[in-house]
C-alpha cells in the first residue's frame, strides 16, 4: 500500500498509530485523538500543552514555519506557546549559509512570539532532496483554562479568521515565483508572498479564549478549510453545517488557486483559525477580533449529528463535506500554471 503526500487519513491513525501509544501514565490528561492539535500533560497544579509539527512541502522557509506552526497548535488550547525545540534534517552536500538561513528564521519567528529556543538536533540525513524541520513547542497553562476540539457543542458558530490557503498561498508564491510572476506580474506575486507573514495564529486564538464563549479552536492545516473543519467536528463527535458564500477567500488565494487547478478550500491553512463559539457570542468575538485587525466571518455551524456534514454552495447545493485523502498542495507544486489569471 503507498500513501498519497501529506499527513495520513485519521482511519489510519485510529487502524494503526493510536494503537501503539507506549506506557499508560495518569499525568496524560490529553493524548492523541482525532483533531485535537495540542497535547494536555499535568505537572503540579498546572498543565504543558504540547504540539509537534514537521514542514515538509515548503522549501524556502522551513525555520519560520516550524516555529509557527507548532507554536499554532500550541495557542489553540488558548494557551500561550513558551518553549521550542527543532530537528533539522539536511541533505547530503548542504551549504552552509542553507542552516545559518534555518536557524535565523526560526530565531525571528520565535523572538516574535516570545518563545525561547531550548534545544533540539540537527543532522544530515540520508535521502533527501530539500531540509526538514520538525518543530515541537509548548506552553503552560493553569488546570481548567484550556479548550480542546471535543469541547464543541451543537449550534455552535463557526468562526474563520483570515480566509482560505493562506500559508498554501504563500509556498506556491515563493516555490512558483518565476511561473506566476509571468503571468501575474511582480506586485501580485509579492503580495501573495507576504502571507507567510499570517500564518501565525496565535494572536487571534489567545484574543478568542480571553475574551470569553470559545467552545474549541482548531488549526486547520493539511486539507484546508474542509479538512480541518472534519477534524474538529470528528473531535467533538458532531455535525457541520458550512455556508461557501460565508467563507472569505482572498484574491491572490482564488487566483493562484484557478491557475494550478486546485480548490481552495483545501488547500493547507496555516493562518487561519477555527474558532467554535457560543452562539451568544459569537458576533462579539468577531468584532473583537477586528479590533486588533485580525479579520473574521461566521460561516456556519456546528449540527447535534455526526452523519450530516455538509456545505451550502454559492448557487444553492447542497454538498457532502469528505476529509480529503491529500492537500492541495502537493498537487500545485508537481505542476506548472495552467493559464493567465487576472
Amino acid at each position: 500500500m503507498s500513501f498519497p503526500y501529506g499527513k495520513l487519513h485519521p482511519k489510519l491513525l485510529e487502524k494503526i498509530v493510536f494503537k501503539y501509544l507506549g506506557f499508560k501514565r495518569s499525568d496524560v490528561i490529553l493524548g492523541p485523538s482525532k483533531g485535537e492539535d495540542a497535547a494536555l500533560i499535568k505537572i503540579g497544579e498546572e498543565l504543558i500543552a504540547a504540539s509537534c509539527d514537521p514542514i515538509s512541502g515548503s522549501i524556502k522557509n522551513v525555520g519560520w514555519l516550524a516555529v509557527n506552526v507548532s507554536a499554532n497548535d500550541v495557542a489553540t488550547r488558548g494557551v500561550k506557546p513558551s518553549w521550542f525545540l527543532s530537528c533539522i534534517l539536511l541533505p547530503k552536500n548542504s551549504k552552509l549559509n542553507v542552516l545559518k538561513t534555518i536557524c535565523k528564521q526560526m530565531d525571528l519567528a520565535s523572538k516574535k512570539l516570545e518563545i525561547a529556543i531550548i534545544g533540539g538536533h540537527t543532522e544530515v540525513s540520508p535521502g533527501l532532496n530539500h531540509p526538514i524541520v520538525v518543530g515541537f513547542c509548548a506552553g503552560k497553562v493553569e488546570e481548567g483554562k484550556y479548550v480542546t476540539c471535543s469541547k464543541a457543542k451543537p449550534g455552535g458558530k463557526i468562526i474563520l479568521t483570515k480566509g482560505a490557503g493562506i500559508e498554501g498561498t504563500a509556498i506556491l508564491a515563493i516555490e512558483k515565483e518565476k511561473e506566476l510572476t509571468k503571468i501575474l506580474g511582480r506586485k501580485t506575486v509579492e503580495k501573495a508572498k507576504n502571507y507567510i507573514n499570517l500564518v501565525s495564529v496565535v494572536k487571534e486564538a489567545l484574543t478568542a479564549f480571553n475574551f470569553g464563549g470559545v467552545q474549541a479552536m482548531h488549526d486547520p492545516t493539511e486539507g484546508g478549510i474542509l479538512g480541518g473543519l472534519c477534524e474538529l467536528i470528528a473531535a467533538a463527535n458532531l455535525g457541520v453545517k458550512i455556508y461557501e458564500d460565508k467563507i472569505p477567500i482572498n484574491k491572490e488565494t482564488i487566483v493562484i488557486c484557478d491557475l494550478f487547478k486546485i480548490d481552495p478550500l483545501q488547500l493547507i491553512s496555516s493562518g487561519s483559525l477555527l474558532i467554535v463559539a457560543e452562539p451568544t457570542k459569537a458576533e462579539s468575538i468577531v468584532t473583537k477580533l477586528k479590533d486588533v485587525g485580525i479579520n473574521a466571518s461566521i460561516i456556519g455551524e456546528t449540527l447535534p449529528n455526526p452523519k450530516e456534514k455538509y456545505i451550502i454552495t454559492k448557487n444553492g447545493r447542497i454538498k457532502k463535506i469528505f476529509m480529503p485523502e491529500t492537500d492541495e498542495l502537493w498537487k500545485a507544486l508537481r505542476r506548472k500554471p495552467f493559464k493567465k489569471g487576472f
